[in-house]
């Protein structure tokens, strides 16, 4: 039984391609998302995968990561993990802003999901309710992103009303989810500030067409030209995303001189908090980078 809970945000700092395998658009190569709301995620056996793949690299001790993670598959113990790592679900999206470069958008289920989520882990929260929101207009933490009372987003204008509310649950949300220290705190204060609430049509929008999309060509090594049907298109979730998932753990199941529950947890902070993770693919291109906060519950 997992007894011991935590939140583990991500913070997307290059852009991230947690590929879905399949293509049924325009997009190639697209990204894993929600089948309900179309929302960017990362699977947790992704998320998994590279903790292990990372474990020594992040100062983890190599004697634990299968008492902590699970035996590898066709290896001869038997016997679970324990640690679960669910899907990581989308908090904020930076959209494009006419004022200060972007702003830091979510949406009514994504703040609900999440306030759920962090509250089932028994993180203590004092987020306000927010008011509602229709299409067509927003919730701003600041007017610093206003332009003449309006908010300009990629090529649409959104009436706008600043909210307490929401400026309290952007500053909760600055202090969790970025590690601590001055190369961060840039990041902080605009989350804190830049930080809007669109409704959820209006956000799911921006959330399916306002990733970034990049071409690729394939090179005949012959010729050093492109090949017949060598273009493809790869899609990536953009530097600045906020996502969050759980965390349990339990004792380990070994057999062998068991860790107890706390003391697995402890060591997956060590390896993850405040942590650069490499996530996904395109690994060689820079892609996939993402800092880890860990928050207990």
């Amino acid at each position: 039984m997992y007894t011991k809970h935590a939140a583990v945000f991500l913070y997307a700092i290059s852009p991230v391609h947690m590929g879905a395998g399949q293509a049924l658009g325009v997009i190639d190569n697209p990204i894993q998302r929600e089948r309900h709301t179309q929302h960017p995620c990362f699977a947790g056996s992704g998320i998994k995968g590279a903790i292990r793949h990372a474990w020594q690299a992040l100062g983890g001790d190599a004697d634990h990561i299968t008492r902590i993670l699970g035996p590898e598959a066709g290896s001869n113990e038997l016997h679970a993990g324990a640690t679960s790592l669910g899907d990581a679900q989308l908090v904020a999206f930076p959209v494009r802003s006419l004022k200060g470069s972007y702003v830091y958008a979510s949406c009514p289920t994504a703040i609900e999901r999440a306030r759920r989520l962090l509250s089932l882990l028994n993180i203590n929260l004092s987020w306000p309710d927010l008011p509602d929101v229709t299409d067509g207009h927003c919730l701003v933490a600041t007017n610093a992103v206003l332009s003449n009372d309006k908010l300009y987003l990629e090529a649409f204008e959104y009436a706008a009303t600043e909210s307490s509310a929401l400026q309290s649950i952007a500053r909760d949300l600055a202090q969790r989810a970025l590690p601590a220290g001055a190369e961060y705190a840039y990041f902080q204060n605009k989350m804190a500030t830049d930080f809007v609430l669109l409704s959820d049509a209006d956000f799911a929008y921006f959330a399916e067409h306002a990733t970034l999309v990049e071409p690729h060509v394939r090179i005949d090594d012959t010729t050093g030209t492109a090949q017949d049907g060598g273009l493809f298109y790869t899609e990536n979730l953009p530097p600045e995303s906020l996502l969050v998932a759980p965390l349990m753990a339990s004792s380990t199941r070994s057999g062998k001189d068991d860790l107890p529950a706390e003391v697995v947890l402890g060591h997956m902070k060590m390896v993850l908090d405040g942590k650069l993770l490499q996530l996904g693919g395109d690994a060689t291109t820079g892609r996939g980078l993402v800092v880890a906060t860990m928050v207990e519950g």
